[in-house]
């Protein structure tokens, strides 16, 4: 093992970004409609969140990525509530503390712009992420809010910032 990087999302890493976070779905034996897998901006992830109030993240370890998320606007959401995107971890980096280091530096970004909540929605059986969350400030809540087209995604949490 190597030493665990976390960085900002580069242009060149779209490929194997987009790459991770399919494998990780299909691993997890999620459906590819209704969530991150068929979204259309997955395959140019460092173009999606190149604008204000967005940040996405990769954990790179000899020069492989292991890890990715970010935060940005809520889409449909009036409020001033930012959503965490796209959180997903290939096993091998999973179990090592990988995913609360990310997971602390996605809320300090979401704070650092302003935010006054952050929302989720995840799988019902993914639930070491569940732990990680609540762990980590958020709550369920019973409803999707905004749109974020992730309908296979039942599991609503939030956090307050």
């Amino acid at each position: 093992m190597g030493a665990v990087n976390i960085r900002n999302i580069r242009k060149g890493d779209n490929g194997q970004v987009a790459a991770l976070i399919r494998k990780v779905l299909v691993d997890l034996g999620a459906p590819k409609v209704g969530t991150a897998y068929a979204d259309v901006t997955l395959d140019s992830m460092f173009e999606n969140y190149d604008r204000p109030r967005a940040a996405y993240f990769v954990v790179e370890e000899n020069d492989k990525i292991l890890g990715c998320a970010g935060v940005a606007q809520l889409d449909n959401c009036e409020d001033n509530i930012c959503e965490l995107q796209k959180m997903y971890f290939l096993e091998e980096a999973r179990g090592r503390g990988i995913g609360s280091k990310m997971l602390q530096i996605c809320l300090e970004k979401a704070r650092e712009f302003n935010f006054e909540m952050v929302y989720l929605e995840t799988m019902p059986y993914m639930k070491a992420a569940q732990k990680l969350y609540e762990k980590m400030g958020f709550d369920y809540i019973d409803e999707p809010m905004g749109d974020t087209g992730h309908y296979s995604c039942p599991v609503y949490m939030l956090a307050k910032l």
